[in-house]
Formats: structure tokens, C-alpha cells, sequence
């Protein structure tokens, strides 16, 4: 299963063989991966490996029952046995008034081409070489006194769905990574470094020995770490860490944490969360984007929205389940597994930049911390409460001061929204995006 039509005609298949033993309506997902890695540590090749895999999952639906079940055999007879088992497990599942597939009007009816899929497989060799000469440069720099290594991988994947709703797509994308990790200084002062580049296209890499001298920098810099007073104190995230603000904003608003009443954001539909100068896009459709898709779970359209429009909180993340549980229409939201049923997800999430530059935006800061790293899942999303383990440098009279480490961080989600500010050296790498932020208000834990 390597063609992408040769997928559509078996989930085309399988849902047909649903309708015909007895369920009412049904959809398949097909998903076919082919995966190539390489390993590199202490100047030499550690691990290469090539991997394939092929997962399909039928979910079928008896009334307002469902079942899902998922397989890798594609033997006929296995097929078969699978849509029988299948539906017998929806008759005796629970009633769902809300499950049910999309509405033809809600269907994707033109795929877009987001020119997702680089052409060819490398050749290990070119990979090898790559992650050789990023670990290298890792290890050239003085001061650096053990690696953990240095990684190169690629992987080409198919995502093929067909559903009794007369939808049918699918689309194929590849992604490449290269990442180094490196230690710095010795005992109980050592410091990690980590940092890595991914894209759509190796053409759209960072080369390997700017991520090894860039994971090298990392480690150094940490060097000679210490804690701060505990104390409040304005908290500046670098823009990798400042990606986590985003991830925190969509996990808050996603239909089912609504429908079920446990968002801190429950009841704030309209109302104004950020700054009015605030703007958060989700954007499906960016060519080459590491989170781009063409549909969604659902096989529903996606869209270009404002998450966040001057400050105002717009829209919900909704599938078509929790689409019916709110009363409203799915936003084309859904992600897909083949073991269980869709659930809301965001793609290509973009905090917009501000006017400062970075420096700027410290600049009036007597005392505080920039944060580079950060530790931990203290994040609870039905009260907004924050807390994580954080590491980066003191912010003394608006200049990185020393490296600080082993301190936490800690607020409430309504107010670092309410109190945040962007600077202007927004960078689209990762698939959720923002730029450095600045926020008031945050307490810090240390000595």
C-alpha cells in the first residue's frame, strides 16, 4: 500500500463491505508510513535504521451506535472478519445522540495541493554524512564535554479516508529532522544542550553544523547556573518556549473540554482575552507547513481562521461531535487515529508579531528572567493555574545577566494571556509559531 489510489480503492472497499453486512453508515482511514533514521554519537554511525508501517481503521455505525476497530491485514477473509466484529461491537456500544459522520455541505469537495511531499528518498549515505558533520560541529566547540548524539531522519507518510457520506481523499507528505544534543562542562555542573530544525523539504533545513554549533551554544551558555529570589518579576519566553503559550490556548478551546464544562475558558466566547493588539491564526493551507492538511479527521474542509482577533477569543475547536453537543457546526477541527474516533486538533497556529524588538521589549526590565527551557506539565487546564519548572537568564536593568536554573515558574493562564506582549521576530518553523513574549505578573521560584 504505497500508491495513494491504491489506498482510496481499499478504504473505498472496506466501507462498502461495512454497508453491505449491516451498518448503517461508516468510514475508513488508511495511514502507510516509510521511515529512514540515522543516528550519529562520538563521531561515529550508532544506529541506521529504515522502517514501514500500514494501519487502516474502520469505524461503523448502527443507529446512534459506533464501534471502531483497526487492523493491519488486508487479506480478504481478515477484512471481512473485521467489518463483522465491528458491527457487533456497535450493537451493544452505548447510544451516542452526537456521533455520526459530516454533512455532505460540511464535505471537502476540492483537495488543495499544499505541495506537502518532497519527491525521492534520500540515500543514507547523504544522511549519514549529515548527522557526522552536525555532531561534529557540536563537539568542536570548546567547552563541550560529552554528546548525546546527533539524529537524522526522514519519514514520507500516506493518510488516505473514505467515508458512506461520499467523501473520499487522501494526501501524502514527508518530513525531515535533524537534531544534535550535547553536554557542557563536567559533575555536578554540567549543562544539556538540545536544538534541531524539520521541514517539509531537506532544502528547507537548517544546515546540520548550524544546529550543532547552535546545540553547543545552548549547553555553554548554561554554564555557572543559579536561582533567584522567589518573587514577582516580568518573565520574557524565548521564542521556542513561547510556542507553549499557543499549545495551552488551543488545548483550552477545543469542543469537548467546552461541552464538558473544564476549560478555564469555558464561558469566554466574544470576550476579550488578550490585548486588543493580540492575533492568533490558524492557517490549514500553508504550503509546505509541518502542520498543513488539505482536510480535516472529518473529511470537513479546513479554513484559515483568527483564533484570537484583536484580543477576542472567536471560535471554538470543534469536530462534529462536539459541534452537535454545543449546538454549532463543526469548524473542520477533527484528527484521526484508526483505534478511536475523532477528537479536535489545531494546525499552523501563528501568534502575529508586535513592534518591538526583543531587546526592546526588555529594556525597561530591572529585574527578571528569560526563559529558554522549561520542565514539566504544571499546567491545569480547568482553572488556568501555571506552573512549570523553568531555566534561562536574569534580565538585570534590561541585558541577560547570568544563566539561571532549577527555579519555577508560576501564574494563571487568564491573567498571562491578559497581560502578554509580543515582540517582532516571529520565525515559522514548528507548525505552532509566536514570537518572544513578555509577560507581567509571573511569580518565580528559586531560593
Amino acid at each position: 500500500m504505497t500508491e495513494l489510489s491504491d489506498a482510496e480503492t481499499l478504504a473505498g472497499d472496506l466501507i462498502a463491505r461495512a454497508q453491505k453486512a449491516g451498518a448503517d453508515a461508516a468510514d475508513a482511514v488508511i495511514f502507510n508510513s516509510t521511515a529512514l533514521d540515522v543516528r550519529a554519537r562520538l563521531g561515529e554511525l550508532e544506529d541506521l535504521e529504515r522502517s514501514e508501517s500500514f494501519d487502516l481503521g474502520l469505524r461503523v455505525f448502527v443507529g446512534q451506535r459506533q464501534a471502531n476497530i483497526s487492523t493491519t491485514d488486508t487479506d480478504d477473509a481478515a477484512l471481512d472478519d473485521l467489518v463483522e466484529r465491528a458491527i457487533a461491537m456497535a450493537r451493544v456500544a452505548p447510544p451516542d445522540e452526537f456521533a455520526g459522520l459530516a454533512e455532505a455541505a460540511e464535505l471537502a469537495h476540492e483537495i488543495p495541493d499544499l505541495d506537502l511531499e518532497e519527491p525521492g528518498e534520500p540515500d543514507p549515505a547523504a544522511l549519514i554524512e549529515q548527522a557526522l558533520a552536525c555532531e561534529d560541529a557540536a563537539r568542536s566547540a570548546d567547552g563541550i564535554t560529552n554528546s548525546e548524539g546527533a539524529e537524522v531522519g526522514w519519514h514520507r507518510s500516506t493518510a488516505v479516508m473514505a467515508a458512506t457520506n461520499g467523501f473520499s481523499g487522501g494526501f501524502v507528505g514527508t518530513q525531515m529532522a535533524i537534531s544534535a544534543s550535547v553536554i557542557a562542562g563536567e559533575g555536578l555542573g554540567m549543562e544539556r544542550g538540545y536544538h534541531f530544525s524539520a521541514a517539509r523539504f531537506s532544502e528547507d533545513l537548517d544546515p546540520p553544523e548550524d544546529v550543532g554549533h547552535e546545540a553547543a551554544r545552548r549547553a555553554l551558555s548554561h554554564i555557572g547556573g543559579t536561582k533567584m529570589p522567589t518573587k514577582p518579576v516580568p518573565i520574557v519566553f524565548e521564542p521556542r518556549m513561547a510556542n507553549s503559550i499557543l499549545g495551552h490556548l488551543t488545548g483550552a478551546i477545543t469542543g469537548p473540554s467546552i461541552a464538558r464544562g473544564t476549560s478555564f475558558l469555558v464561558d469566554r466566547m466574544d470576550d476579550a482575552i488578550f490585548d486588543s493588539s493580540i492575533n492568533i491564526i490558524e492557517d490549514p493551507h500553508v504550503r509546505r507547513g509541518l502542520r498543513s492538511r488539505p482536510f480535516d479527521g472529518e473529511g470537513v474542509a479546513c479554513q484559515k481562521r483568527h483564533l484570537i482577533e484583536d484580543g477576542r477569543l472567536t471560535t471554538w475547536l470543534l469536530d462534529c461531535r462536539s459541534a452537535r453537543q454545543l449546538h454549532l457546526t463543526t469548524t473542520g477541527h477533527a484528527s484521526r487515529g484508526t483505534s478511536g474516533p475523532p477528537s479536535p486538533g489545531a494546525s499552523n497556529v501563528t501568534m502575529q508579531p508586535g513592534e518591538q524588538t526583543p531587546e526592546a521589549l526588555m529594556a525597561d526590565i530591572k529585574d527578571g528572567l528569560y526563559v529558554t527551557g522549561l520542565i514539566g506539565f504544571g499546567v491545569n487546564q480547568v482553572t488556568g493555574d501555571y506552573s512549570r519548572g523553568a531555566s534561562g537568564f536574569r534580565i538585570v536593568d534590561g541585558a541577560l545577566a547570568g544563566p539561571v536554573t532549577e527555579v519555577t515558574i508560576a501564574g494563571n493562564l487568564v491573567d498571562m494571556f491578559a497581560n502578554l506582549t509580543p515582540a517582532n521576530d516571529l520565525e515559522i518553523r514548528h507548525g505552532f509559531d509566536a514570537p518572544t513574549l513578555r509577560i507581567e505578573g509571573m511569580t518565580v521560584g528559586g531560593e
